[in-house]
C-alpha cells in the first residue's frame, strides 16, 4: 500500500544537539535536538484530512491502518528516521525571550512530493529539551481548534500550515485554562501538521543572539536551497531572501485582514519564513467589527496583537528578522528600505483587498476615503464583519439607500440610535453613487464579491460547540464543520444556519469570546 516514506532532510543538513538525553536545557551545539515522541496509551483517530491524503496519493487502507495511526500519534517512529525538535528563540509580546524551541512539537521527518518538500510534525507528542517547565502535551480542546482553523484558512485562500490528522491519546493532561489557579485534567490529543517547513523568524534570531554566524549562514542556505531555490545564484541572495520573506508576510497579513482573522499571538517565534500562518493558539475571527479586539487574554490590557495592529506588528517582527540576518547581509540601508517598503506595499495591498470586498473593479482616489468611512461605520454601528460584506453583494446601484439598508439589517448586533442610523445611510448613499461609476453587471459583481467575502468562517462559538461535543465522545460536529469550511465561499444551503451572528450566550462564555494561551 502507498504509505508515508519519511526522509532525514533537515537532520541530515545540520549539526544536532550533542546531548541525547531529553531534559530541559539551553541547547548550544545544534539547530535541533533528537527526541522521540512519548508513547500514548490508547490513541484513537478523530479526523484526518482527506484532501491531503488524496494529494499525497495515500491508499485508504493505509490511512485506516494501525501503521498510520501509530505514526500520527507518535507511537512509532519510522525505522532509520531521526525525529527532532527545532532550536529557536523569539520576541514575545515585544521582549526578547531567549531560547524557546519546539517545547511540545516533534518533527517526524520530511517527504518529497510533486510540490516539493513537506515536513510532518506532531504537536502535543511529549516533552523535548525546549519544554522548560511544561509537559509537552496538548489538550483535545486546543487541538480541535487548530485542526479546524488551519483548514478553514487554507480554503479561504490564506497562506497556512495544514492539519493532517487529529488523534485523541487516552491521556489526561493538567491545564489551568484561565491561569486563575483552577487547574483541572482534560483529554489529551496529538495534532499531526504538515507544511513545507516550520522554520520561524526565531530560528534565525537565536543564532544571531549567540553570535554564531556559521549556524546562521547554514540556516539561510538551507532555507534558500529547499524553499527559495530561485535565489541560489543571486549575488545578494541573503538580502533577496529577506525581501521575499517580507513580501510574503505582507501578503499573508493582508489576507488575514480580508477575512477578519486575528492571530492573537504574533510573537516572532510564531512567524513563518515562508509567509504561512502558523501556531493557532488564542485566535479568533471578528464578529462585530472592532479594530481593537484581541482574542488573547494574555494580550490584555495593551492589546498589542489586536486586529487593527497586525500589519504594524508584522513590520516590527520583520525588523527583528532583519537584525538577525544583518551579519550575512551587512547592508543596513538596504534592509531599512525593504522594511519601509513593507508599509507602502501593505497599504496598496489592503486597498486592493477592500476594493474587491466592496465590488469595485476600477480604482478612484475617493475609494480610500470610502473604505476609511466604512471602517468607522462598521465599528460605531456594531456590525458583523463577515455577514455585512457577504450581504453587500446583494446591493445594486439602482437601489435606494433605504433598500440597501434593509438588505444589510442581519449584520447589525443591535438597533441603531438616530445618529448612527444617519451615519450608515450616508455611507450607503455614497457607496450607491460609487457603484454607478462601475460598468460591470450587478450579477457579475456579486459573483466576484462572493469569491473574496466568505459566507462561512470558524467563529469561536462554533469551535467551542465542537469541542464540548467531542469532550463527551461525539465527533460528528467536528466533521460537519470541517466539511462546511472546505467551501466557505459557496452558498451551501444545508449549512445556512451557520451563517449567523455570534449568539448572545457566547458573548462572555470561556472559549467563545476570548481565550488564553493554555493548550
Amino acid at each position: 500500500m502507498n504509505s508515508l516514506q519519511l526522509k532525514n532532510i533537515f537532520t541530515g543538513y545540520f549539526p544536532g544537539d550533542t546531548i541525547k538525553d531529553n531534559y530541559p536545557r539551553q541547547v548550544i551545539s545544534g539547530l535541533y535536538s533528537e527526541v522521540a515522541p512519548k508513547t500514548m496509551s490508547s490513541p484513537e483517530m478523530i479526523i484526518y484530512n482527506d484532501d491531503i491524503i488524496s494529494d499525497l496519493q495515500l491508499d485508504e487502507s493505509y490511512v485506516k491502518s494501525k501503521d498510520f495511526l501509530n505514526l500520527v500519534s507518535g507511537n512509532v517512529v519510522q525505522k532509520g528516521i531521526v525525529s527532532y525538535a527545532m532550536n529557536y528563540g523569539g520576541h514575545q509580546f515585544g521582549h526578547w525571550a531567549g531560547q524557546l524551541g519546539d517545547g511540545r512539537a516533534i518533527n517526524l521527518g520530511e517527504i518529497m512530493t510533486d510540490q516539493g518538500i513537506q515536513t510532518i510534525h506532531l504537536k502535543g507528542a511529549g516533552p523535548t529539551p525546549y519544554s522548560r517547565t511544561a509537559d509537552g502535551f496538548a489538550v483535545l480542546r486546543s487541538s480541535i481548534r487548530e485542526f479546524l482553523c488551519s483548514e478553514a484558512m487554507y480554503h479561504l485562500h490564506v497562506p497556512t500550515t495544514r492539519a493532517l490528522a487529529l488523534v485523541s491519546t487516552g491521556e489526561q493532561v493538567l491545564r489551568d485554562v484561565m491561569y486563575d489557579g483552577n487547574a483541572d485534567y482534560e483529554k489529551g490529543a496529538v495534532l499531526a501538521r504538515i507544511a513545507p517547513s516550520f522554520i520561524r523568524f526565531g530560528n534565525f534570531e537565536i543564532w544571531a543572539s549567540r553570535r554564531n554566524d556559521e549556524f546562521l549562514k547554514s540556516l539561510a542556505d538551507y532555507t534558500i536551497e529547499y524553499h527559495y531555490p530561485h535565489l541560489k545564484d543571486k549575488p545578494a541572495k541573503y538580502l533577496s531572501l529577506f525581501e521575499e520573506i517580507t513580501n510574503k508576510t505582507c501578503d499573508m497579513v493582508a489576507e488575514w485582514q480580508r477575512v477578519g482573522f486575528v492571530h492573537g499571538v504574533m510573537n516572532t517565534d510564531n512567524m513563518s519564513v515562508l509567509g504561512l500562518t502558523i501556531d493557532y493558539g488564542p485566535y479568533g475571527w471578528l464578529d462585530n467589527y472592532d479594530p481593537n479586539w484581541t482574542p488573547n487574554t494574555t494580550d490584555l490590557p495593551g492589546r498589542r496583537y489586536r486586529f487593527g495592529n497586525q500589519p504594524v506588528i508584522a513590520q516590527w517582527n520583520l525588523l527583528q528578522l532583519a537584525n538577525a540576518l544583518y551579519p550575512l547581509i551587512q547592508d543596513k540601508d538596504a534592509l531599512k528600505q525593504i522594511i519601509e517598503d513593507f508599509g507602502t506595499r501593505f497599504t496598496e495591498k489592503y486597498q486592493s483587498v477592500m476594493r474587491a470586498k466592496l465590488g469595485l473593479f476600477s480604482q478612484l482616489p475617493a475609494d480610500v476615503s470610502l473604505v476609511k468611512r466604512l471602517e468607522q461605520v462598521m465599528f460605531i454601528c456594531n456590525m458583523d464583519y463577515t455577514i455585512f460584506f457577504r450581504l453587500l453583494g446583494d446591493i445594486n446601484a439602482e437601489m435606494t439607500s433605504q433598500e440597501a439598508r434593509s438588505l444589510i439589517e442581519p449584520a447589525l448586533y443591535n438597533e441603531l440610535i438616530d445618529a448612527h442610523e444617519d451615519l450608515l445611510i450616508a455611507w450607503l448613499e455614497t457607496y450607491l453613487i460609487r457603484l454607478k461609476q462601475e460598468t460591470v453587471a450587478s450579477q457579475v459583481r456579486k459573483s466576484e464579491m462572493s469569491k473574496v467575502n466568505p459566507k462561512y468562517v470558524l467563529r469561536n462559538y462554533m469551535a467551542q460547540l465542537a469541542i464540548e461535543a467531542a469532550e463527551s465522545g461525539d465527533y460528528s460536529l467536528i466533521h460537519e464543520i470541517y466539511t462546511m469550511l472546505k467551501h466557505p465561499y459557496d452558498e451551501q444551503h444545508e449549512f445556512h444556519y451557520w451563517f449567523a451572528k455570534r449568539p448572545e450566550w457566547a458573548m462572555n462564555k470561556v472559549g467563545c469570546s476570548m481565550l488564553s494561551c493554555s493548550s
